[in-house]
């Protein structure tokens, strides 16, 4: 998919997401799609300033906006509501299961605009709905591998058909970790340094082992070996040994993987016969979590053995490691 291409969710979505009550929508409300990721709430815009404002957003109005529209009369109320409905806005949502202002639904009608209400504090509702749609509407792509959370940590698996990524992705379920997508992972930006990975509809919870053929985990091993989505944490290249080619051993120089410009920490590990390459995947998952924590043990080992930091970087520490 296009980093370009622009992703809806319906109105309906929303209001079965949130439990959200229908104070009148104009027709279907699955017809009617949302494609903005941000809300607001027309405080500016119920004193008369428009400039910058996008209708596409869904509206919020809160506390103090009510407050706002009580206070003045009732034909400046009418005149600043028919100038934000004469926007034509996506939605109208009021929080805190506030009264709606007669006048308030007859522009609605006479404008086709949805009004929405949720008993929801406006801060713990609009920070909600942002998550929910930065989700929903984030650009994303679709790649090929297996997505599995490990100790909590999402490991994305990658490597050439055949190299063991589903066997190793059982593997981990049988340990106790969760399956999050098999063969097909579609990869979502939800925010400028964050990835969450998600399986397709259609083949959630299915994996492909050859020699046996498609199997349904979270049938065979339960709803526990299985999770909905993940937050990418780590890319893994699973790839058959080459004798001839040198793999890190230190873990001195850390390398990135770039996807819709987000940069997620990758690494490459051989595959070949007699090694465990599940242990492999959760001591990678812990040390991940220690490096998160503070902690790095290439580090530490090479400052006991007497490198500076500016030192770590160099290549010839795996040649003087070896002489120990």
């Amino acid at each position: 998919m296009a980093d370009h291409q622009r992703f809806t969710v319906t109105l309906q979505q929303i209001i079965d997401e949130f439990k959200l009550e229908v104070l009148y929508v104009p027709g279907k409300a699955e017809d009617i799609l949302i494609s903005e990721n941000d809300i607001t709430r027309p405080g500016l815009q119920l004193m008369g300033f428009y400039e910058y404002f996008n209708p596409e957003r869904i509206q919020i109005i809160g506390k103090m906006e009510f407050a706002y529209l009580s206070t003045i009369a009732e034909s400046d109320r009418v005149e600043h509501l028919t100038k934000l409905f004469a926007q034509h806005i996506k939605c109208l949502c009021l929080s805190r299961g506030l009264p709606c202002f007669a006048e308030m639904l007859n522009l609605a009608k006479t404008y086709s605009v949805p009004v929405l209400r949720t008993s929801e504090s406006t801060s713990h509702f609009t920070s909600n709905l942002l998550s929910f749609l930065n989700l929903h509407l984030a650009p994303r792509v679709t790649r090929h591998g297996v997505l599995i959370e490990i100790y909590g940590e999402g490991i994305f698996i990658t490597g050439e058909s055949g190299v063991g990524k589903s066997e190793c992705a059982i593997e981990l379920v049988k340990r106790g970790h969760r399956l999050v997508a098999d063969d097909a992972v579609e990869l979502r930006k939800v925010s400028n340094t964050q990835l969450v990975g998600t399986s397709p509809d259609n083949i959630r919870h299915f994996l492909e082992l050859r020699g046996i053929g498609i199997i349904n985990v979270r049938r065979l091993f339960g709803m526990g070996a299985v999770k909905l989505q993940q937050e990418i944490d780590m890319f893994i290249e699973l790839e058959p040994w080459d004798k001839n080619k040198v793999y890190e051993r230190m873990g001195v120089d850390e390398q990135y993987t770039t996807i819709l410009g987000v940069k997620v920490p990758s690494m490459t590990i051989p595959v070949k016969p007699g090694r465990n390459t599940a242990v492999i995947m959760e001591v990678a998952a812990m040390n991940s979590r220690q490096k998160k924590m503070g902690y790095n043990a290439t580090a530490e080992l090479l400052h006991q053995l007497g490198y500076a930091d500016e030192d770590i970087q160099g290549k010839e520490i795996i040649k003087d490691f070896d002489q120990y």
